[in-house]
């Protein structure tokens, strides 16, 4: 608002201070008279001629006062009536009449100095509102009130033409002036809380219409008020109509309840977490009228709609009519049908344009085939040909050449068909998947956060644990698809990444298992590790499985469903955030004690399959024989000569045997923790059935 009055123009300081353009110079005191003087009493107090009133008949006295009334009644000064300021309240006025008046004729003038008063109140308030700073909504209702007085000062000219004619007394003065009492009073009362707290815009509207409700006992003085907040209301409802028809805030005095943050730009949606631009872009502010409280949402929503179109180059205009305009409100509440029609209007364009024009389902299908693996063609072939930079440390990883090998995994296989693979590119974390779960701040759902920040950090980091794909977002699919909805996806695709990475390598043992299953091994430590690299294989596919088939496809199928049905923008946001965040919960990613066992398995199973090579070549070695001695493995001498071996390498089996009891242990106190898990979140139960099922294999 201070802002907004900054630039507004100023008022010219001869306009406030000649008093002869204000109409002050009415209530200024005269000369007192040597009469006031004989009886002490000051300049402030009263005002006068030499002949004090009492001096004359009765009839006399009220002709006088009532020629001074008609004056009073127009804030000016008589002969015997004076106007007092207050000492240090210089907007409150009384009025005074000479002591020695009839005292039966001071009653009734006492009578009629309320309405001299609102009068004097209401001139006042009218003058000083007028200002450019006061804003659109008191510049209306300062105008409503001139008309009023207009009304008034008629009024006053009538009754001093009935006096001029003979035909005036005071009582018939008191009864007209009783029509326009109530009126001017009530009038008086808003002004002066008005004045008071320095009113503007909304809280004008507002004061007005509690005023019009306490009058609800009287009639008239009720309907004067709401005519008063109709025109006092106009202007308002005018910022309200080019917002709701045209997405345009044209409010000069800073009064309207939407304020805009013009700082924030569309172009942040892809670097602010928050998303700052589509809650904060078009915001609420303190001061909404009271009847627009109930729709303000709706109100707000239906502009921002409008002005992310705009930002879209596609120009629209709720089609407005002469029955929907907004510039009259009442209590046949037509306007809210009018911002409801606007509404709607401009929550059906919005959505069709970004479903249609820039394919909202078609961009979250594509990130759902890179970055929830839906498509895993192109991974089997990126891990492929990227292992050696996937296995380096973070310093030594080169992105550039992750991203090249990437553009060439997309290119030879099925994702070149794919016109949004252009769109996906790869990026290496600072930070394992367990410190990346601890920045996520902003789950609600989440209340051990804490718990996941304080898992333990891998010691050897690479590029295998922070290696995440990343999508690019173009406006305006960036509302649906934020950063924030973009790291979602990055900590679901490094968990599912990792796993595969871990299923790679379990397969790879157990190809080297399969490749000496010539040699009967029954009984040995090779079978024994043929029977954990089973297991192990057995508990990553489960988990792949779960994460796959009872987590991302039923999820994402039931999201689709409702994308297609929503009505809004928000509710799209709505139901994308909720498919995410279900996701990320149900993938364990928001379960630390789960997350942490996984964790754990996942780490043995990779420093399994790594000593793999290692323990089955030390099982094997054969020594070089003669060329008489070539030939297969298999043959009678062979056998035995690895199972010699193989007895003699104690360190083998105690190998083997270790990772075996590790595995399952960690298999095993991860039942309780599943078991117990899953009465509360059902969805696990599957996942425990299957995981431990392949313990007990």
């Amino acid at each position: 608002m201070d802002s907004a009055n900054s630039s507004c123009p100023s008022t010219p300081r001869w306009n406030v201070e000649r008093p002869f353009l204000t109409g002050r110079f009415h209530q200024e005191s005269k000369a007192v008279s040597r009469f006031a003087e004989a009886k002490g009493l000051s300049m402030e107090s009263f005002s006068g001629l030499d002949k004090a009133i009492g001096c004359f008949d009765a009839a006399v006295q009220e002709l006088i006062v009532i020629d001074d009334l008609l004056s009073a009644m127009v804030a000016i000064e008589g002969r015997y009536i004076s106007i007092k300021r207050v000492r240090g309240k210089e907007d409150n006025v009384t009025f005074l009449v000479d002591p020695s008046m009839d005292l039966a004729l001071q009653e009734l003038a006492k009578k009629i100095f309320p309405l001299c008063e609102s009068f004097l109140m209401i001139s006042q308030f009218v003058e000083s509102r007028s200002q450019f700073k006061n804003g659109l909504v008191n510049h209306a209702f300062a105008a409503a009130l001139r008309a009023l007085l207009l009304d008034y000062q008629a009024m006053v000219a009538q009754l001093e033409h009935q006096f001029q004619l003979g035909r005036l007394s005071i009582q018939g003065l008191w009864f007209y002036c009783q029509p326009m009492m109530g009126s001017m009073l009530a009038l008086s009362i808003v002004i002066q809380r008005a004045s008071a707290n320095n009113f503007s815009g909304s809280a004008v509207l507002n004061l007005l219409q509690s005023q019009a409700k306490a009058m609800a006992g009287d009639n008239a003085v009720r309907l004067l008020l709401e005519k008063m907040v109709q025109c006092a209301s106009n202007a308002y409802l005018g910022i309200l109509e080019r917002w709701v028809y045209e997405g345009v805030i044209d409010d000069p005095y800073g009064e309207f309840f939407i304020v805009e943050n013009k700082s924030l730009q569309k172009e942040s949606l892809t670097q602010d977490y928050d998303a700052k631009y589509w809650r904060q872009r078009y915001s609420l502010k303190d001061g909404i009228p009271s009847f627009l409280a109930n729709i303000a949402g709706t109100i707000l929503t239906t502009g921002k709609y409008l002005n992310v179109m705009r930002e879209c180059g596609h120009t629209v205009q709720v089609p407005v009519s002469e029955n929907s305009k907004l510039m009259t409100f009442g209590s046949n509440h037509h306007y809210l049908e009018c911002i409801k029609a606007a509404y709607d209007f401009a929550s059906s364009e919005l959505l069709n344009l970004i479903k249609e024009k820039y394919d909202l389902v078609g961009k979250l299908r594509s990130i759902k085939h890179y970055l929830l693996l839906d498509q895993g063609d192109f991974l089997v072939h990126f891990m492929d040909i990227a292992r050696d930079e996937l296995t380096k440390k973070l310093d030594d990883i080169s992105v550039e050449k992750l991203q090249s090998l990437l553009d060439l995994a997309l290119r030879t296989t099925a994702a070149a068909a794919d016109p949004c693979h252009e769109d996906l590119t790869c990026c290496v974390e600072r930070s394992s998947l367990l410190k990346g779960l601890g920045a996520l701040k902003d789950i609600e759902t989440m209340r051990n956060i804490s718990d996941v920040s304080n898992l333990e950090e891998p010691l050897n980091v690479t590029g295998l644990e922070t290696f995440s794909l990343s999508y690019k977002v173009q406006w305006p699919l960036s509302i649906v698809i934020s950063r924030k909805a973009l790291r979602k996806y990055h900590l679901i695709f490094r968990f599912l990444f990792h796993c595969k990475h871990v299923d790679r390598q379990l397969c790879g043992a157990w190809q080297v298992h399969q490749g000496v299953r010539a040699l009967n091994m029954r009984g040995t430590a090779i079978s024994r590790s043929s029977l954990l690299c089973r297991s192990m294989l057995k508990f990553i596919n489960s988990l792949l499985h779960y994460l796959t088939f009872e987590v991302l496809e039923p999820n994402w199928h039931i999201m689709h469903n409702r994308l297609q049905s929503a009505k809004s923008i928000d509710e799209v946001i709505q139901h994308h955030d909720f498919f995410l965040d279900k996701c990320l919960r149900e993938c364990l990613l928001l379960l630390p004690d789960l997350l942490k066992k996984m964790e754990r398995l996942k780490s043995l199973c990779l420093q399994y399959a790594a000593a793999t090579q290692w323990l089955i070549s030390s099982s094997i070695e054969i020594p070089q024989l003669d060329e008489s001695s070539h030939g297969s493995l298999g043959n009678s001498r062979s056998p035995s000569r690895a199972l010699k071996l193989s007895t003699r390498n104690a360190a083998v089996t105690d190998s083997i045997l270790k990772f075996e009891r590790e595995f399952n242990a960690e298999l095993q106190s991860l039942g309780p923790i599943l078991s117990s898990s899953s009465q509360a979140e059902p969805y696990l139960t599957h996942l425990a059935q299957w995981i431990l099922g392949a313990g007990k294999d």
